[in-house]
């Protein structure tokens, strides 16, 4: 069983830049980085786009990622109050 490791976001960016701008194939630099190919384009994928771009992305990420747990609560919410009144209806009449 092989131990993940972890690579600082210093060393992300340069494999990326070694991809993005230098134009080394992602294989090659995997290889040489002792990386998987895998991981590096996961990384181009995220750290490729400048950072006031990926920042705005993680922003509306982070955002929709509230507003999706806000939504289940007010539901949640609204499926205890339709039950509630449904029983007090059926109590009073």
């Amino acid at each position: 069983m092989s131990k993940r490791q972890r690579f600082t976001e210093e060393f992300k960016l340069e494999a990326v830049k070694q991809v993005t701008e230098r134009g080394f194939g992602v294989r090659e630099v995997a290889a040489r980085l002792g990386t998987s190919p895998h991981s590096l384009y996961a990384w181009v994928n995220k750290y490729g786009i400048p950072a006031e771009q990926r920042l705005t992305a993680d922003d509306q990420t982070a955002r929709l990622k509230r507003l999706e747990a806000e939504l289940r609560r007010v539901t949640e919410e609204r499926d205890i109050l339709k039950k509630a009144a449904a029983y007090f209806a059926k109590e009073s009449g």
